[in-house]
């Protein structure tokens, strides 16, 4: 297959922009803000590489969509996809940048790094014995390359990780992999559970009262997708403490609305979606990586199942 023009939107396109100026690739490009593509533009492009698609969106002539992100799922999610078009997805250092940010906020608990701010600030002394890691049970829903990544990093810390996956398939890292229909027993043994599964038609919502009630004051970190999660089932679980606490990444709609009752709620963190921004210099290094492979016609190691959903 050959790819002579390409359309690259989104919120750093400028930044690639630079970047592309300096590798001199013998390419007709079109850098464009998302409300400045066309339909003109679609219809000329045969590559179209963006986070998410524009307002204008349509597959037209185009033969292959890539993504910016990890994730597929503006492009996919209840929207008829063209099994002749190929569509790819970046890959980084986001397992390990993911894996970094739910690190982060485990040690802040079993450090009790709140507990000691609250007792400085009454200038108390008052010691209280940190949890080692070793101790600790993590369930990770999303046995792929993120998954995997953030397992290998915990269990390089001697914590015991186990991992559900649709398949169930046992993979490296994990003690032993579940498959998502399964009974849901071996979470009451969770400290943490992390989610970093795709959004797809079937795990819309699976982070409902089921899972939830399973649990025994574990700590849930959402870096997957927002709509994975029924959101009255995770505040339902807070208040009937099945879970200590919430770490959430991401959410259905995004920027969060200010009336959500998340906001207000001690027992919830709440980050930007930022658990693992694209560079540009990553975003411009898989693209020509993959631009190149697509060209020589060999195996793509990001291609998505347009089926599947990743």
């Amino acid at each position: 297959m050959i790819i002579d023009n390409i359309v690259i939107t989104g919120r750093i396109y400028k930044e690639i922009q630079t970047i592309f100026e300096g590798k001199k690739l013998e390419k007709n490009f079109r850098f464009l803000h998302e409300d400045d593509v066309t339909v003109d533009d679609l219809h000329w492009a045969d590559a179209f590489a963006s986070f998410k698609p524009s307002p204008v969106f349509e597959l037209t002539n185009i033969k292959w969509v890539h993504s910016f992100g990890a994730g597929v799922d503006s492009f996919l999610h209840q929207r008829d996809w063209n099994n002749n078009v190929l569509l790819t997805r970046t890959i980084c250092s986001f397992g390990q940048k993911i894996g970094e940010y739910c690190l982060s906020y485990i040690l802040k608990d079993l450090q009790f790094h709140h507990e000691f701010e609250s007792l400085q600030n009454q200038k108390e002394w008052r010691q209280i014995a940190p949890k080692p890691l070793h101790e600790q049970t993590v369930i990770i829903y999303g046995t792929g390359m993120i998954g995997q990544e953030v397992a290998k990093l915990f269990d390089t810390l001697g914590m015991t990780v186990y991992g559900v996956s649709l398949s169930g398939k046992q993979k490296e890292f994990f003690k032993k992999v579940y498959p998502i229909a399964s009974d849901v027993t071996p979470l009451k043994k969770a400290n943490f559970v992390i989610n970093t599964l795709p959004l797809t038609d079937f795990t819309n919502k699976i982070f409902n009262e089921k899972i939830f009630n399973a649990l025994a004051a574990a700590i849930f970190i959402n870096v997957g997708r927002g709509a994975t999660v029924d959101e009255n089932s995770l505040l339902k679980a807070l208040d009937q403490r099945n879970l200590k606490h919430a770490i959430l990444d991401v959410f259905s709609h995004e920027p969060l609305h200010k009336t959500n009752p998340l906001w207000n709620r001690k027992d919830v963190t709440i980050t930007p979606h930022i658990s693992a921004i694209t560079s540009p210099e990553e975003a411009v290094q898989c693209f020509i990586d993959t631009l190149t492979t697509i060209e020589n016609n060999n195996p793509l190691k990001n291609l998505v199942d347009s089926k599947k959903g990743f």
